[in-house]
């Protein structure tokens, strides 16, 4: 296999991972009944335009409105949903003034009527609104700690539950007696409906929880009603079951993936949806596994692919960032591991397109990395140190650009080891 050839099919592994969550493709077959009334839509997601449109396809006859809000570029046309865009991973004005116009709507809705929410990954900015006395200042302050603070994403979103009138059931608790159906495109480790856009139609399991620590964990330039609040436990965590379905998960996706590896001859590993931990540390550890395969033939012979997803993360400390996500950060931790393997090559990139805040979904190499790098003049490992990854790929022309793909099921990442 050449090198050309390694990166034609991690190429294709990364697209059989994204389209296995392609809401046009696997999101009619989880709708429930047709309602006697009306159905009104909302939800908020880096999926919610491209799920809305699903749906009005699927029901062409179904009596349709509502309001969903996407990020800025992942609006699609439809017909009957109004789709709005906002900021994303920190939200803005248009954020809070969407997340009104979709809790007013899942409000309108009647007793004969199915409310039926759309929720996907990026739902945690997206749908905005601040628990008074909060104000969104505070919210977009609070946010940006979040995105610093190298917090695992469970605590990320026990901190965004806790701050929003919308997220741990807050939208359930806005359609009142109307029937309540969730879809949902899940981005993170375990596919835990309150994780997924922090929970807004299931109640709070961490409600009644003290918060103090992640208070600490945040630091001093947390608002001051954003501590209060996160010591504070709430008396209602909500009692109700909500009926949520799970249309795309990120174990789909890699099985997808597994299954273009496979047809390629190609042993596929896979090490879980659940990967999390700081990224150029999972690199190493990624990396040190891949040599294991090539040098003892353990957890698999060559040639073999390691598959894994999940979200880690970047702490930035008080360096003064690159560019780049935690894709790119990963890639380059790998990269600098192997030092020129010659018969491993790597890909990761985010399902949604957008790693971090950079318009690339990631980066691939393979083994002239080293060669090609010092080519360009680029010391690797201090561009690491300075969280300047997506220059490094940027400079190498090694990018991974495939636009916003609509949907969102986290991390995809596959190491591929010829022997």
């Amino acid at each position: 296999m050449t090198d050309e050839d390694a990166r034609d099919l991690l190429h294709r592994m990364l697209q059989a991972a994204i389209s296995a969550a392609d809401p046009a493709q696997v999101l009619a077959a989880h709708l429930p009944e047709k309602p006697r009334g009306r159905c009104i839509v909302v939800g908020g997601g880096k999926s919610a335009a491209s799920m809305a449109r699903a749906v009005e396809q699927a029901w062409p006859d179904v009596d349709l409105s509502g309001v969903v809000v996407t990020r800025y570029g992942h609006a699609v046309p439809t017909d009957r949903i109004t789709v709005r865009e906002a900021a994303h991973p920190v939200p803005d004005p248009a954020a809070q003034a969407a997340t009104r116009e979709v809790m007013e709507a899942a409000a309108s809705a009647g007793p004969d009527d199915l409310v039926l929410a759309l929720i996907s990954g990026g739902g945690s900015s997206l749908l905005s609104l601040p628990r008074k006395p909060l104000t969104l200042d505070d919210l977009i302050t609070v946010n940006r700690l979040l995105l610093s603070s190298g917090l695992a994403i469970s605590e990320m979103n026990r901190v965004r539950r806790r701050l929003s009138q919308v997220k741990g059931g807050g939208l359930a608790h806005a359609a009142g007696r109307a029937r309540l159906v969730t879809l949902a495109i899940s981005d993170v480790p375990g596919d835990h409906p309150e994780a997924i856009a922090s929970g807004p139609t299931v109640p709070d399991p961490t409600a009644h929880e003290d918060l103090s620590h992640l208070v600490e964990k945040l630091g001093p330039s947390l608002p001051d009603a954003a501590a209060v609040m996160l010591r504070a436990r709430s008396s209602d965590a909500g009692t109700f079951e909500p009926e949520y379905r799970l249309i795309a998960t990120p174990q789909a996706s890699l099985e997808a993936a597994a299954q273009v590896a496979r047809a390629a001859g190609v042993t596929p590993v896979l090490l879980g949806d659940a990967l999390e931990g700081e990224a150029r540390e999972l690199g190493i550890v990624m990396a040190g596994i891949a040599k294991a395969v090539a040098r003892h033939g353990t957890p698999a012979a060559p040639p073999a692919v390691l598959i894994s997803g999940g979200e880690t993360t970047v702490t930035v400390g008080d360096t003064t960032p690159g560019r780049g996500g935690r894709n790119t950060e990963f890639l380059l931790s790998v990269a600098l591991a192997l030092n020129g393997h010659p018969s491993i090559s790597a890909v990761a990139a985010d399902t949604d397109g957008i790693d971090g805040t950079e318009d690339a979904a990631g980066a691939i190499m393979g083994p002239n990395f080293p060669r090609d790098a010092a080519l360009q003049g680029i010391n690797a490992r201090r561009m690491l140190a300075m969280h300047d990854s997506f220059t490094v790929f940027d400079q190498l022309g090694s990018l991974i650009e495939t636009g916003p793909t609509l949907t969102n099921v986290n991390d995809f990442r596959a190491i591929l080891i010829q022997g």
